[in-house]
């Protein structure tokens, strides 16, 4: 097994038994994942060793999150401890975390009936509510709106009043696909993407403020893919849609370069990457929200927005409107948050959208290719959401 984790050693340090199977489970980006049956039962072994993500304080960090959430009643799966109390082992200068393994399946907005949209929306309400109760922001009391609903986690949308029990792990990807059972994974490429880190911080702690994308840098990537574009041989179908999308993007740019956003929202703790393939369904009620490897301080309704759009899109790239507005007018009742928040944040992440190209930038400059599949979808959203902005920032603030 390549990357083969240092079983005997790890399990030394940890109440889970001898080691009978240990399989890497979608192995992606950021981290890696085993599905690990030992004899005392079924365990999600992750090793972190993604740079920005990695360093053992960051983890613990995670972790006293999730314990926290978990007492709450959110459903999430903490770390287990190790002997010593520890949830983070390094071993080899290598940082890994034992879990239980959570047994459930991901499923797509496609998947989900107008209620369950408005208990997922309710859902990532309270994981913002509660993470500002169980994480305060330094030097303040919290973020500009007081928790609701925070007690536990049921709401009027009918999130799950206690946590699930423990039983099996989480897998991950890039965008929409069919429900996937059992599962976890190791961080795959990010459905939210690297656009969030134009938010990011070296103190966690300290917000977001920047303003949105500089157009002015985006014509210039937009010069430069087109030329990479030309120079790929032999040209495929791949490469036409590329240049279709890319001089598509620069006359609506030229036509809304004027309408940058100046800054961000409020700012609080949030998951970092919510989307399908970090959600865990078993049955009809969500089982486990999973890698929170991107836990940090950054504007909350964008979070909503984003992940809003990632569940909710379609195979042509139209968002499905009514599922969104169910999703947030829960998400507003129990995070708190108001219709001009939700109005500008869709507003940002438009911007965002409209001046963001990982995908082609992964498949022209790294060669990486497992993307590509989600990338008609994605980059028709854009252009359908410029069209229909009205109609998308009344279905989030409606």
């Amino acid at each position: 097994m390549p990357h083969a984790p240092p079983l005997g050693a790890l399990l030394r340090r940890y109440a889970a038994g001898s080691a009978l199977a240990c399989d890497p489970v979608d192995q992606g980006l950021l981290n890696r994942g085993y599905r690990l049956r030992t004899t005392r039962g079924r365990y999600f072994l992750k090793h972190h060793f993604d740079p920005e993500t990695a360093a053992p304080e960051a983890i613990a960090r995670q972790h006293r999150a999730t314990q926290r959430l978990a007492a709450l009643g959110v459903p999430v799966a903490p770390p287990l401890p190790a002997h010593d109390g520890r949830t983070v082992a390094v071993v080899g200068g290598h940082a890994y975390a034992l879990h239980p393994w959570i047994e459930g399946r991901h499923r797509h907005g496609a998947q989900l009936t107008g209620a369950q949209c408005g208990r997922l929306g309710a859902l990532l309400g309270v994981v913002h509510a509660s993470l500002e109760r169980v994480m305060p922001l330094q030097g303040r009391e919290g973020t500009e709106k007081s928790a609701r609903a925070v007690g536990g986690v049921r709401t009027d949308a009918g999130a799950p009043d206690t946590a699930p029990q423990p039983q099996g792990g989480r897998t991950a990807v890039l965008g929409p696909a069919p429900a996937r059972t059992g599962g976890t994974r190791a961080d795959s490429p990010r459905a939210g993407h690297p656009a969030e880190r134009n938010a990011r911080t070296a103190d966690p702690d300290a917000g977001s403020v920047d303003a949105g994308a500089d157009p002015t840098t985006t014509f210039a990537l937009i010069d430069d893919l087109l030329a990479r574009v030309r120079r790929h041989r032999p040209a495929d179908s791949f490469d036409e849609l590329a240049r279709h999308r890319l001089l598509e993007r620069r006359a609506l740019l030229e036509q809304h370069a004027g309408r940058r956003p100046p800054h961000s929202g409020p700012v609080g703790w949030v998951h970092g990457d919510f989307h399908p393939f970090n959600l865990l369904y078993r049955g009809d009620a969500p089982a486990a929200i999973v890698d929170w490897d991107r836990l940090g301080v950054k504007p909350r309704a964008e979070e909503a927005v984003r992940a809003a759009a990632i569940f909710f899109v379609r195979p042509a790239g139209t968002l499905d409107l009514p599922k969104v507005r169910a999703y947030a007018r829960a998400y507003r009742r129990t995070a708190g948050a108001t219709p001009s928040e939700l109005a500008a944040a869709v507003h940002r992440v438009w911007w965002e959208r409209l001046n963001d190209f990982w995908m082609l930038r992964w498949h022209y400059e790294r060669g990486d290719t497992r993307a590509d599949p989600q990338f008609p979808a994605a980059s028709a959203l854009v252009v359908w959401w410029t069209r229909e902005y009205d109609a998308v920032c009344d279905a989030f603030a409606g």
